[in-house]
């Protein structure tokens, strides 16, 4: 396991860009109520700016432990340019006392202003200074007519504009002392003494909830129904102090009971739980809620409300619609000055910002399409079909989840640049503030510098899409994949680009040091969709090969090798059955390991780090063991693994110390106040609070923002959380925790039949019988299995080469045209039968068959190279024996070794591995039947210089002469 990359620091602010009439009195003298500071991080002490914004025309930085702000010149007014901080307290007629201290590069009048950070912008106090270039201290007091309660529109900001000149001004030791109220809340309402899953149950599975108390001996449990009749009693089993919460606990089991309804009830003596069901149906809704995220974080598109609801709908942001600069003609950061600009348009906004991340957008859009290839594969994917998610994409014939993440993978192609690497990011120039929508940022947008794990994380995607769009959009798979071989030949010419770790103005860094586990996912995946040898090579030659990544703090963004053994378990492909065999091994042994954690834990969370602690973004990790789970009960059927994934959503839906349900619209206490710039409702009673389906970040012992770090101090790590809008290192959301989640949700959907469990294979089927055999192709029978409990789902049809097995197709009858087979070659099939509940048959026996000899109908190719010690030239007469004229000719070969194409004429020559591909220049496309066209080329290669020996003309083989 290797450690988590530096989190994501958040910026957030709001820039107010009117300043109304002041309505305070300026005081001088008079004594503060009480020495509470209500500025954060006044000091910059510890060398961020957070959660000091700034606006348009304004760039923070700290530098020696000050604030400085650079300010673009020429603006009119005072407010046109500012940096601030929101949320700070004010009391109406207690009296407040602000010093700073500040100095500018060249003089200039500024003004320090309180007051209110929206609309209509009522202002407090304002005190004009006129810094010179050394550093002085300045104060004043006020008493202020208005109250902002705690994460209100109370505001604290620096008029700096008004200039024609730029200008550098740097404050410091900032603070504002008063008031009589203490600062910062407090953390949310008390926990529950029951704490249990606040949405459901399943019928059949184990049920279970955590009591906390002192007491060492039993106490009795009691189950009541929405009614409030007694339907079960029973007795807890005592835990004792758990070390991820610090409470004393017991265990209330009450699997015993399996009657569904709704509005259950836990009760201890006087202490009761929230309620909860026990039934499928919420489980079935929340994989829509969870998908549905994605279309409200969409980018360059209005979110429309017969989609969304009147609440949720919203202009489209970032199109070059003012106050927007758009994202259609977006340039690189003035310091790198790449030449060109790109549109960007598009993509999913990563988080609660207005960024789009490469390598944050790569496994989040992977995991959505993992979603229904998985399903496709192993599961049920018809609850993933078109018509299935309420998007403007929904009557369109091709399956929803598919049209949501096309959305993310068009925009992750256009941040390919011109020489195949991808722009790590895009995102704006200075940080933006909450709450601000879309559509109202003014900040310029700037790309990023590429970056190695951007270009992997495209190679990985795009390979990924061009699989699954092969036959449904086949231009756009043929676009992803041209994308794909390009990143990926990018990312090996340029194995250590590594991402900035300070370039986090306007946007977060995702800066990874570590790369292997990227290149062996982009491996994975262009080998499974393309089969290619040198692909293959990079695959099996890795490290992280058979599931060697795999560990128990789980899986994201910056640790992406467990998704390449995902896409290699569960898609087809040419590796030998024994190392498909141990990949699918690794996962069960995680997932035994996961599930050992749980008899020592009160709330279950299947996750472990080496010091015990929970990381920012912990709810994501978890979802992707949960994931890890799933997996191994797919692979094994076993029971345990499904239970597992059920325990862990109830950590996330309420059976936690915090008493929360982390999913928004879920449970009777749902987290409300997440990191979101328009889910802002704490901040600006207008705005809505997030929909349901959304997956706060949760626990995170790092602290990392003011509000966590005031609340909660010397947490234990299962409650280090608060439901704040502002606390962005603890309820931040984001694509990849959401699709983490969305793709668990949709797994316990499909597994959430109360009906017990299928763990009997089918039937064996029979040999495949090969039929119509010709000199490319097949057709193979077999006889049918048989599956009683829930009947035979489909079949694999499996070329049996050496010691592999490679599925060539999955079929729903019991038989299979086998075609692009080689003339006068003997061939091995097998078919392995899938039942209704994903589990398979053993191998049929194996049926032989050879296809018949070519008698050269359609192409001749004549091979003759001259050598020497480090390469060859080679002169190829290609005949047309077809009978029928060519337009055009696309000639393919495979060398036998390493050579490498330094020089061609007369076509125009591509290499892609050992591939070579040759296709007709303008002069020679037209081949008479009978005539012949001459081409040759120059290539590196060291002895004996075997020659190729298979030839294609358009896909046709060719006899040698």
């Amino acid at each position: 396991m290797r450690s988590l990359p530096p989190p994501r620091w958040r910026r957030q602010a709001t820039a107010s860009l009117a300043v109304a009439a002041l309505t305070g009195a300026l005081a001088s003298g008079t004594a503060h109520a009480a020495d509470y500071e209500r500025i954060v991080n006044g000091t910059f002490s510890g060398g961020t700016a957070d959660p000091w914004w700034s606006s348009a025309g304004v760039t923070n930085r700290v530098v020696g432990g000050e604030l400085c702000a650079t300010v673009t010149g020429g603006t009119a007014n005072p407010w046109d340019a500012l940096i601030g901080q929101n949320g700070v307290p004010f009391e109406a007629g207690q009296s407040y006392r602000m010093s700073f201290d500040a100095y500018a590069t060249a003089p200039q009048a500024i003004a320090a202003n309180a007051g209110e950070a929206v609309a209509p912008y009522r202002g407090i106090a304002r005190h004009g200074v006129t810094l010179t270039t050394t550093k002085q201290t300045y104060s004043f007091t006020f008493t202020p007519e208005l109250d902002f309660p705690d994460a209100g529109n109370g505001q604290i900001s620096f008029q700096l504009g008004g200039n024609a000149a730029d200008n550098t001004i740097c404050v410091d030791n900032i603070s504002l002392v008063g008031g009589v109220k203490p600062p910062g809340g407090d953390a949310g309402p008390a926990p529950k003494k029951i704490n249990a899953d606040q949405v459901a149950y399943l019928p059949g599975l184990p049920k279970r909830a955590t009591l906390t108390s002192t007491a060492t001996t039993p106490q009795t449990w009691t189950l009541k129904n929405a009614a409030g009749a007694t339907v079960a009693t029973g007795q807890t089993t005592p835990k004792g102090v758990d070390a991820a919460s610090g409470d004393s606990t017991h265990v209330i089991d009450f699997s015993s009971y399996d009657t569904t309804g709704t509005g259950y009830t836990l009760s201890v003596g006087t202490e009761t739980s929230f309620p909860f069901d026990i039934s499928a149906d919420r489980f079935k809704q929340l994989r829509y809620d969870a998908l549905a995220f994605f279309y409200h974080q969409r980018s360059g598109i209005e979110i429309q409300a017969q989609h969304v609801g009147e609440t949720y709908a919203r202009p489209a942001g970032h199109l070059n619609v003012a106050p927007n600069q758009g994202d259609d003609n977006v340039p690189c950061k003035s310091d790198l000055a790449c030449g060109y600009t790109l549109d960007v348009r598009g993509g999913w906004y990563d988080a609660g910002d207005h960024g789009k991340y490469v390598v944050n957008g790569g496994i989040s859009a992977w995991q959505v399409l993992n979603t229904y290839e998985r399903a496709l594969r192993l599961g049920d994917a018809s609850a993933l079909g078109d018509g299935k998610l309420n998007i403007p994409e929904k009557a369109n014939g091709v399956p929803d989840i598919l049209d949501e993440a096309r959305w993310e993978v068009e925009f992750l192609l256009k941040m390919q640049a011109p020489d195949g690497m991808a722009h790590h990011k895009i995102h704006d120039a200075a940080w933006t503030g909450l709450p601000l929508l879309p559509h109202q940022d003014p900040q310029a947008r700037r790309l990023s510098a590429t970056s190695t794990a951007a270009t992997l994380n495209l190679a990985a995607v795009a390979a990924q899409a061009a699989r699954i769009w092969k036959t449904i959009d086949p231009a756009f798979s043929a676009k992803a994949q041209a994308a794909a071989v390009k990143a990926y030949a990018a990312a090996k010419a340029n194995p250590n680009k590594i991402a900035d770790p300070n370039d986090g103005t306007g946007g977060g860094s995702y800066s990874d040091n570590t790369l292997s586990d990227e290149f062996y996912w982009a491996a994975a995946e262009m080998f499974a969709t393309t089969g290619e040898a040198s692909y293959r090579a990079d695959v099996t030659g890795s490290a992280l090969y058979k599931g060697q990544s795999l560990n128990q703090r789980g899986f994201d963004w910056g640790s992406t090798g467990p998704l390449g053994d995902i896409t290699l378990a569960i898609v087809p492909n040419g590796l030998p059955a024994a190392d498909v065999a141990a990949i699918r091994q690794a996962f069960t042994t995680t997932a035994d390991g996961l599930l050992s954690q749980f008899a020592s834990m009160a709330y279950p969370a299947a996750y472990r780090t080496t010091d015990g602690s929970y990381e920012w973004g912990s709810n994501g990790l978890i979802a992707n063991n949960a994931s890890v789970l799933a997996l191994a009960h797919d692979f094994t059927g076993a029971a345990k693994y499904r239970e597992g994934v059920f325990e862990i959503l109830h950590y996330l839906l309420g059976r936690n110390p915090v008493s929360y349900s982390y999913v928004t619209g879920y449970g009777s206490q749902p987290v409300k106040n997440v990191h979101h710039r328009h889910w802002a409702n704490q901040l600006d009673a207008t705005l809505p609070t997030a929909p349901p389906g959304v997956l706060s970040g949760g626990p995170n012992s790092g602290l990392q923002d003011p509000i966590a770090a005031r609340l909660l101090p010397g947490c234990k790590p299962q409650k280090c959380f608060v439901d704040h809008i502002e606390a962005y290192s603890l309820n931040e959301v984001t694509v990849n925790w959401n699709s983490a989640f969305a793709w668990v949700a949709n797994w316990a959907a499909e597994k959430s039949s109360s009906a017990p469990a299928d763990t009997t294979p089918p039937t064996v089927p029979g040999a495949p019988v090969a039929s119509a055999i010709t000199t490319t192709g097949a057709t193979l029978t077999w006889t049918a299995s048989s599956d009683a409990e829930s009947g035979v789902k489909d079949y694999d049809v499996v070329a049996v080469e050496g010691d592999a097995l490679r599925v060539v197709a999955t079929v729903t009858g019991t038989t299979y045209a086998v075609t692009g087979l080689r003339p006068d070659t003997a061939y091995r099939f097998a078919v392995v039968a899938r039942n209704g509940a994903g589990l398979r048959s053993a191998m049929s026996p194996i049926g032989t068959f050879t296809t018949k000899a070519d008698g050269g109908t359609y192409c001749k190719v004549t091979y003759r190279q001259s050598t020497w010690g480090t390469g060859l030239s080679a002169n190829i007469t290609i005949q047309n024996t077809s009978g029928s004229p060519w337009s055009s000719w696309t000639l393919k070969f495979m060398w036998p070794g390493s050579q490498k194409i330094t020089q061609g004429w007369s076509a125009n020559w591509s290499q892609s591995g050992q591939v070579v591909t040759g296709t007709n220049v303008g002069w020679n496309g037209s081949v008479p039947a009978g005539g012949s066209v001459q081409v040759g080329l120059n290539a590196s290669s060291t002895p004996p210089h075997a020659e190729p020996t298979d030839f294609t003309v358009n896909g046709q083989r060719c006899t040698k002469g």
